[in-house]
């Protein structure tokens, strides 16, 4: 649109260029009547102005409560961590160690489903005191090579549906997996084991989720069960 050879940008580049416009016609401020946004109502250009602020107040103020929202949640979420990394630390026996980590991680963050795996303990005394008593630990049950080598292939944890991983079965009750989280276990950067989390919610472990977290639990989870290998 112009007026006579006049733009529309050109018309607003001078008034934003201009403040004492309307400082010399403070009459227009009163007469320009703009449309509502909330109705079909005529309002003055003051008064829209009041309805754009307090638009960008009300906008403010929600960013500001999902911020506190989210402050109280990460605080909440490395509590939960403190008490499990501190649980796993108290464990002086061996034997108990990798329950430990699993049960702590389901209680403190509400996991249904987990289990640990790891490779090259089999001259370990844990492995062969527990064969001569009462049969292995679950976390020291024989792994494929298959299952091996998709651990050792992750850089980082895998997060997305239960397509029939192998490691899916180690969970208690697979059959109602729908999501999981794999995460590897890594001692001076070689794989030694995977964490597997279940859920039967389909969107809890996803694709496009955030990992950070869950390599912070593969860290310490790997450090601490490292003592269990050869």
């Amino acid at each position: 649109m112009t007026l006579q050879g006049i733009t529309e940008e050109e018309i607003a580049n001078y008034l934003v260029n201009t403040p004492a416009f309307f400082e010399r016609h403070a009459q227009l401020l009163a007469s320009i009547q703009l449309s509502s946004p909330h109705g079909s109502r005529a309002v003055s250009l003051q008064e829209r102005q009041m309805e754009m602020l307090r638009d960008k107040i009300r906008g403010l103020e929600k960013r500001i409560m999902d911020m506190i929202r989210l402050s109280q949640e990460n605080e909440a979420i490395v509590h939960r961590l403190h008490l499990w990394v501190r649980s796993v630390l108290l464990c002086h026996d061996d034997a108990a160690l990798p329950d430990v980590v699993v049960k702590g991680l389901q209680d403190q963050f509400l996991i249904p489903q987990a289990a640990v795996r790891i490779w090259g303990t089999t001259t370990h005394p844990v492995q062969a005191a527990l064969t001569e008593r009462a049969g292995a630990l679950p976390a020291l049950q024989p792994v494929s090579d298959d299952a091996r080598s998709f651990a050792g292939s992750l850089s980082q944890p895998y997060c997305g549906v239960n397509a029939g991983f192998e490691a899916a079965k180690w969970l208690d009750d697979a059959g109602t997996v729908a999501s999981l989280a794999l995460i590897p276990l890594h001692r001076d950067g070689a794989c030694y084991g995977l964490l597997v989390l279940g859920s039967p919610d389909a969107t809890r472990y996803t694709a496009d989720m955030g990992v950070d977290f869950l390599v912070q639990v593969g860290e310490v989870a790997g450090a601490s069960l490292s003592r269990l290998l050869d």
